[in-house]
């Protein structure tokens, strides 16, 4: 039986492409021959990347009448001219490279490549990436710069940890943080020349002070000067990051001031805090018109399984694959922190760590999260509401064991006839 399908064969009349390096970019411009209907013009050229010669192809792409222009997301290369392009009115699409392979066989030039990309984009074949506007891209750049530098203030860290190591000086087996007020008083005496482990163990606070005979234990190894200048640097090091940070989490105040009913109602969700809604936020915006459901917007963060079918059999493992790796960590970072918790997402994560471990367990809430964020994104109305932890234990199990009960009957030879609920 024929179906209608929502395909649009129509081709865009006026269309250019770019094949973008790094100091020259080849444009592909194709447009509607004037007197033979029917026909295409194409005219090809190369532009260095430099501002005024940027101007120049946009001039002549108004002057073609261009409508739409497509480029590959290459590198970084691809931001300057998406950026002007688009300040000056242009419909401007980025596309994945992968989407836009070259024929096999076939002779491959930055040209051939521009002259491809136009004729695939005239006939509507390829996928749009998604560029957020201006406002979110800027609360993106200092979000990712943030997690960037939270990740090397952990390595440094790490490096501390394990400089320690080498000086036979266990900290990190009595104290969880040594990072904290007493492990930085301690360090710092370390970098001072302090030596006597009785005399460290004594600059313990708190809960640490009933910890003394066995920090004092920890601190007798052979800590020398040559450990003292490299711990100075990398304590240097971390309190420069700990000072940056600060500083990128005011400014982030500052840019979430247009977006803060949506924080606000994002801070609502289960394991999500303000940082990771503001996280969300500068990676998929607030706008969800660019993913018309819930599924378009995990499968756009690689937060479902990939389907891969031949011959009518499933192959491979049914992962998710790559996507938004700033956007996975925070959903991951929600997720378990949503499965330290009494809700519904906790139990959800409790369940499905037990059964298929933990990695798809964090996969399985992360998503849930997303799309509890694109329910509350797309409809102002909408609230967060907590279904609770016994969600599967009052509705998921009693169907069921529903279904469970109807195959047991069936087995024996009953035909079971469900009535609809009143």
């Amino acid at each position: 039986m024929l179906e209608e399908t929502h395909d649009n064969d129509q081709i865009i009349q006026r269309v250019a492409a770019l094949d973008i390096g790094k100091a020259e970019l080849v444009c592909c411009v194709r447009v509607p021959h004037p007197d033979r209907p029917g026909k295409r013009l194409q005219e090809v050229g190369s532009y260095p990347t430099m501002t005024r010669s940027l101007l120049v192809l946009v001039d002549r792409l108004g002057e073609l009448g261009v409508t739409r222009v497509v480029m590959e997301a290459t590198s970084d290369y691809w931001r300057s001219p998406f950026y002007l392009l688009e300040a000056h009115g242009f419909e401007v699409l980025l596309v994945n490279a992968r989407d836009v392979k070259h024929l096999p066989g076939r002779p491959k030039t930055d040209r051939l490549d521009a002259v491809w990309l136009c004729k695939v984009a005239e006939r509507q074949m390829l996928r749009p990436s998604f560029v957020p506007p201006p406002a979110i891209r800027r609360l993106r750049d200092v979000a990712r710069y943030r997690v960037d530098l939270v990740e090397a203030r952990t390595a440094e860290k790490q490096r501390v940890e394990k400089l320690l190591e080498d000086a036979q000086i266990k900290l990190s087996v009595v104290a969880s943080d040594i990072f904290g007020v007493s492990g930085r008083q301690m360090l710092a005496a370390l970098v001072a020349g302090e030596r006597d482990p009785k005399l460290l163990a004594q600059l313990a606070r708190g809960r640490m002070r009933a910890k003394l005979s066995v920090l004092a234990e920890a601190f007798t190894g052979f800590f020398t000067d040559h450990h003292g200048f490299l711990l100075a640097k990398m304590l240097a090091r971390v309190d420069a990051l700990d000072a940056d940070i600060a500083e990128l989490d005011r400014k982030l105040e500052e840019l979430i001031v247009p977006f803060g009913q949506a924080v606000d109602r994002l801070d609502e969700i289960t394991g999500v805090g303000r940082t990771a809604a503001q996280l969300i936020l500068a990676e998929i915006g607030t706008d969800m018109g660019r993913f018309p459901t819930a599924g378009h917007l995990a499968s756009w963060a690689k937060f479902t399984p990939g389907v891969k079918e031949s011959a009518g059999k499933k192959k491979g493992k049914s992962s998710t694959g790559h996507g938004n790796r700033y956007l996975a960590r925070v959903l991951g970072e929600a997720a378990v922190a949503a499965g330290k918790t009494n809700t519904f997402l906790g139990e959800r994560y409790r369940r499905i760590a037990r059964r298929r471990g933990t990695k798809r367990a964090i996969v399985a809430v992360g998503r849930s999260i997303l799309v509890i964020v694109w329910h509350l994104l797309s409809d102002p109305d909408a609230r967060f509401h907590d279904l609770g932890p016994g969600f599967y234990d009052t509705r998921i199990d009693a169907e069921r064991k529903k279904r469970n009960h109807i195959r047991q009957l069936e087995a024996l030879g009953y035909k079971v006839t469900l009535q609809p609920a009143a």
